[in-house]
């Protein structure tokens, strides 16, 4: 049996690692190919590969319709990192994990008539055979915003930034920042969810919080409208759903951790854990739902061992010694 070149995917993820320890992974129905060429062609600056291949021959049943197709798809805009994985049909993104994209001028470099420009032909790109949640118009918040769920199901936030509206102690946030939305079953948890996770990461930090100042559909007076924090110095964002729409987190986006030591595996692990019957090969969901995968920066080595993809099926929580 062929197995997918865990080699090549170890070393990238030792390189990646470098800027980017937290690395979202995207759910694909066998399309995760087309999808990294379609983000490739929409978005400057952006590189896609197939970095691993399912094996042609003996393959388990639920897996034999997709001998030979891609099995990770590696996708850097900008220098940032998604992995997308072709698999089934069990899951598809939502717009509780969403991307949020900062056309700053501070950031992308240029006037802001070109990069206002620039999110505009992003938009056009995004939403032909998408959904657009929120239309791109001028809002309270920002004087150019649109939110869209993409042909594949992956949302995005576009949000112009003026330079001129801001202080020069604003700080500029990334291009892209992750963005958690808590609804459904974790709805009005998105404070809770901040303060936990900047407990557990280091280089994390609470940057901007604002409250509703009214009750919003499901939200009241007080929840979390918009809040930013910093995750190993990567920032991401999170709301509590003011609008009443029910997306709830499932593996459609998990978050990927790469670990350095079985130790830090452990830290993570034990302290997320919260969903017995959702884990296995160093996936779990958290007290809120959110999908993260626990894994050593060295999987790839792991997996190359003798046996070391049957040990892998056989863990929940990924232990090193084990393999």
């Amino acid at each position: 049996m062929r197995e997918p070149d865990w080699a090549q995917i170890d070393r990238r993820v030792q390189e990646q690692r470098v800027m980017q320890k937290i690395i979202p992974n995207l759910w694909f129905n066998k399309n995760a190919e087309e999808a990294g060429e379609f983000y490739a062609s929409s978005f400057p600056k952006t590189t896609t590969s197939v970095e691993a291949r399912y094996p042609e021959t003996d393959l388990l049943d639920f897996q034999k319709d997709f001998a030979g197709l891609p099995l990770v798809v590696g996708v850097e805009i900008d220098e940032y990192r998604f992995t997308l994985i072709n698999a089934g049909d069990q899951f598809r993104p939502n717009p509780s994990v969403s991307f949020m994209l900062n056309f700053d001028s501070r950031v992308l470099g240029g006037d802001t008539t070109s990069v206002r420009a620039s999110l505009d032909k992003l938009w056009t790109s995004l939403s032909d055979g998408g959904k657009v949640l929120m239309p791109l118009q001028e809002y309270p918040f920002s004087p150019h915003y649109g939110w869209v769920e993409d042909r594949y199901g992956v949302s995005w936030q576009l949000m112009f930034v003026d330079p001129d509206g801001l202080s020069t102690a604003d700080e500029a946030r990334p291009f892209i920042v992750p963005s958690l939305l808590f609804g459904a079953a974790a709805q009005n948890r998105a404070r809770e969810a901040i303060d936990f996770y900047v407990s557990l990461f280091p280089d994390a930090r609470i940057g901007t919080v604002a409250e509703y100042p009214a009750p919003s559909g499901p939200a009241p007076a007080g929840a979390i409208m918009y809040a930013d924090f910093q995750l190993a110095g990567q920032w991401f964002v999170a709301m509590d759903n003011g609008a009443g729409r029910e997306f709830g987190f499932d593996c459609g986006v998990s978050l990927e951790v790469d670990c350095v030591d079985q130790a830090e595996i452990d830290h993570y692990w034990n302290a997320m854990s919260a969903v017995p019957e959702a884990e296995q090969c160093g996936w779990l969901a958290d007290r809120f739902g959110v999908s993260w995968q626990i894994v050593p920066t060295n999987m790839g080595e792991l997996m190359a061992r003798p046996d070391g993809y049957e040990h892998m099926m056989q863990m929940k929580k990924l232990v090193i010694a084990d393999f």
